[in-house]
């Protein structure tokens, strides 16, 4: 059975680049209009012509996601284009900085918390009011294998990841019986730019070396790709999963079993 989003819409934040593009490229290639949003205007229009040159519908919203009016007019952009919203991948994050816990400066604390945690809560506070009155819809945040593990001197991400798989269960359980699901992905080491700024901060000297390093660890011995992430969120959005609500899905090439 073939995934198809036809004449559905949805809403993709963070949407400039790495999971949040692939996933725009892939909603599009499926069918479905979408609203590409993201605080950088000039990648978020790239993503935006990627989707078209592709034959779909797309737009783009400027919009800070820890901004609760940002928020408001972005699914009020998504409502004036095209009278509903069916899909909301609610992806933006930011990893913040490598540092100790002792080190790590509050006002960094507080700017991953507003993106990641924050961002992720006003999102469906927004967009499930729609989905209830259509009584129909599929919610994927991305999470993280720091959801579930530790990482040294990433305390403050790992903390926001617990939180959008807390929020996740919450909110599933709270739109259950009213045709909404809510779940979401969970990935391990993906080959994206976040990534790569968080190994150049680790080890600024020899980036390289440590992704080769904690890629042999992998059982599958490398990193996801944006799109082999971006094709779990469609099926977790799909029909295809139609009792699946709640969960955090992981895709980490065996690391986390």
């Amino acid at each position: 059975m073939k995934i198809a989003f036809d004449d559905q819409v949805a809403i993709v934040t963070g949407a400039g680049g790495g999971i949040g593009r692939a996933v725009s490229l892939a909603l599009g290639r499926a069918g479905a209009k979408v609203l590409a949003v993201d605080l950088d205007a000039v990648s978020g229009a790239e993503t935006v012509r990627q989707v078209q040159a592709l034959g779909a519908h797309a737009g783009f919203h400027q919009a800070d996601v820890s901004s609760a009016e940002d928020v408001a007019a972005y699914v009020a952009e998504a409502m004036r284009l095209w009278g509903r919203i069916d899909v909301f991948m609610n992806n933006a994050a930011w990893q913040g900085a490598v540092l100790p816990l002792v080190d790590y400066p509050d006002d960094v604390f507080d700017k991953v918390m507003a993106i990641n945690v924050k961002g992720v809560f006003l999102g469906m506070k927004h967009v499930l009011p729609v989905m209830l009155a259509q009584r129909r819809g599929a919610v994927v945040n991305t999470a993280s294998l720091g959801a579930y593990i530790g990482t040294r001197h990433l305390g403050p991400y790992t903390a926001s990841k617990h939180a959008v798989l807390g929020l996740t269960k919450s909110a599933a359980l709270e739109v259950a019986r009213k045709g909404i699901r809510v779940n979401a992905v969970c990935p391990g080491p993906v080959d994206t730019p976040m990534l790569r700024d968080i190994e150049a901060l680790q080890s600024p000297d020899n980036a390289a070396s440590l992704r080769e390093q904690r890629a042999a660890m992998i059982p599958d011995g490398r990193y996801a790709t944006p799109e082999e992430v971006a094709n779990l969120m469609l099926y977790l959005a799909s029909d295809l999963s139609t009792h699946i609500t709640g969960q955090g899905v992981q895709i980490n090439g065996g690391f986390h079993t």
